[in-house]
């Protein structure tokens, strides 16, 4: 359905209409970069300009031109989920990547292939197992690798991670790996895994009441400033949260924040956070394809072409639909709509722009971003690390 808060810009216009619409196939991914470029300065400005407190998550875009945009903006540290993000990033020129994953296996072959073959940046990994960890320590020894390791904590997600408490601050601790100070020369590192950060994300915490949700962030996150407190061995620098705790954990000095949905934005934030005066930066643009009946209609925008993780109301949001619209099927290629009692209006042709409930795995479903600017179709961006592989 329209989104009237949405619908208009400040001169009275639908910011989303593309003029030359006709010159774009359906189903497409279009993104709006003078709205990134806002949602950049925004999430700056969240922070006080403290550029060292930013790590953006580049899961959300997984794209060079997105990472150029926030390198040219000053922010020079990154999060990422796979091993193609990473090196994406490190191909961009990015001088500070963590691998918000556990690498075992395969994975931990690939991530020593990647830091060898970007020796410019500081990669860095989580841990959260004392096994894995020996894993990493052993293997980044045997390669002459000195890698710093963010420690991973539950918060109450119980997806990944170690509770915070003791067991962890043994953890941590048996990983503090001190400089070696031979006679007057320069420190020597050790090789190996070296604990040098705690990662506390606390996705699960959704409230849209936003005094609710803050008081259940900071609750959970009261251990990691207790455990944080008994490591006691040097500064342990803290990650914290992803995209709903943003306008929480920005107030906290100690940490850096870690949000990747503000670059686009999208519908589940836009309902779930308001506080956060982020813009839709990306749509997806359908076609109605075939009018099953008066009320009925069928768009090209199917399983592949938009986010269906959730339930079928919960999947994408029309800015420009004429009359409210609820999805009855979604299938491969095809969503069908109906508008009950009413008639949609709409005929074979006729162009509808999505706003994505979840954008991160939508944009994932394409291999490039068309870029519109002053409602003109400008051209293109790779969505590059959507790839699992690059060259490693």
């Amino acid at each position: 359905m329209q989104e009237p808060s949405e619908s208009q810009g400040p001169d009275g216009m639908r910011w989303y209409l593309i003029a030359d619409v006709d010159r774009i196939d359906s189903p497409a991914l279009v993104v709006y970069p003078g709205r990134v470029r806002e949602n950049i300065r925004t999430a700056i400005a969240m922070v006080g300009g403290d550029l060292s407190r930013l790590r953006p998550h580049v899961k959300t875009h997984k794209s060079p031109d997105v990472t150029r945009m926030m390198l040219e903006a000053g922010i020079h540290k990154f999060k990422c989920a796979t091993i193609a993000e990473a090196e994406m990033l490190a191909a961009c020129g990015a001088k500070d990547v963590l691998l918000a994953y556990q690498p075992v296996g395969p994975k931990l072959e690939r991530f020593i292939s990647l830091v060898r073959l970007y020796p410019a940046t500081g990669f860095s990994c989580l841990f959260d197992d004392p096994e894995a960890a020996e894993s990493m320590d052993k293997a980044f020894a045997a390669n002459s690798l000195r890698i710093h390791g963010w420690m991973d904590l539950d918060l109450g997600m119980h997806r990944t991670g170690i509770p915070p408490g003791g067991k962890a601050v043994m953890l941590f601790q048996r990983y503090v790996k001190p400089a070696n100070r031979p006679g007057g020369k320069k420190d020597l590192m050790p090789v190996g895994l070296h604990a040098f950060g705690l990662h506390a994300y606390d996705g699960h915490i959704r409230d849209v009441d936003f005094q609710r949700r803050k008081d259940a962030c900071d609750k959970a996150f009261a251990p990691v400033l207790d455990m944080r407190q008994a490591i006691g061995a040097h500064p342990v620098p803290v990650i914290a949260g992803g995209s709903p705790g943003f306008s929480i954990h920005c107030l906290r000095k100690e940490v850096e924040c870690s949000p990747g949905t503000f670059v686009y934005w999208d519908k589940g934030y836009q309902d779930q956070c308001p506080e956060q005066g982020f813009l839709p930066a990306a749509l997806v643009v359908t076609r109605v394809v075939s009018l099953p009946g008066d009320s009925r209609l069928c768009l090209d925008l199917g399983h592949k072409s938009v986010a269906a993780e959730n339930e079928l109301s919960g999947r994408v949001s029309f800015l420009n639909a004429p009359v409210p619209l609820t999805p009855v099927g979604h299938s491969e290629e095809h969503l069908v709509l109906d508008a009950g009692t009413g008639r949609h209006l709409l005929h074979r042709g006729d162009v509808l722009y999505g706003l994505p409930f979840h954008i991160c795995p939508t944009v994932a479903l394409y291999e490039r971003a068309l870029t519109i600017e002053d409602g003109r179709l400008t051209g293109e961006w790779k969505n590059l690390a959507r790839d699992r592989r690059l060259s490693v």
